[in-house]
């Protein structure tokens, strides 16, 4: 019963940790097509509470549930494609940390912007393509994790 209790709750957490991914990369990337400094402001604003509520949350209790799950199941953690996911959730991490700051620079640049009838300066567009980079690597090696964890490779 236990088992299935974590598991249940590390998928949860997987899908909220790409769900929330996917929905803050779509309303971000939709919201700056605009170029309206007040609507990025909004946007941002809600991004970067969802980032906290939700991705911040899943995130912290991922490494958790995963490490029950693997001790109760009896896989070990430094080998295989438990290590592999490991690692990739590092490499997550590495890019999604710098992500949050953007974000919330974004967000304090369009607030800004949009509250002295401005537009968004140069350094809102520069934080944008780094944000926009930083986003594919991390995307992508967390569907590497979840194909990881769905297929259990012998590696």
């Amino acid at each position: 019963m236990i088992e299935e209790i974590l598991r249940f709750l590390h998928v949860v957490g997987a899908m909220v940790l790409l769900g929330t991914g996917a929905g803050i990369a779509f309303f971000m990337v939709l919201s700056n097509r605009s170029r309206d400094p007040a609507l990025i402001a909004h946007v941002s604003s809600i991004v970067v509470i969802a980032d906290t509520v939700f991705t911040a949350t899943a995130a912290a209790l991922q490494p958790v549930t995963g490490y029950f799950l693997a001790r109760i199941i009896g896989w070990p953690l430094l080998e295989g494609w438990v290590a592999l996911s490991l690692a990739l959730y590092v490499f997550v991490g590495l890019f999604w940390l710098p992500v949050v700051w953007m974000q919330i620079r974004m967000r304090d640049l369009a607030c800004a912007a949009r509250d002295s009838g401005a537009p968004l300066p140069a350094a809102y567009h520069r934080l944008y393509r780094w944000w926009f980079a930083f986003g594919f690597p991390a995307f992508a090696a967390v569907l590497g994790i979840v194909w990881l964890m769905l297929t259990r490779p012998a590696l």
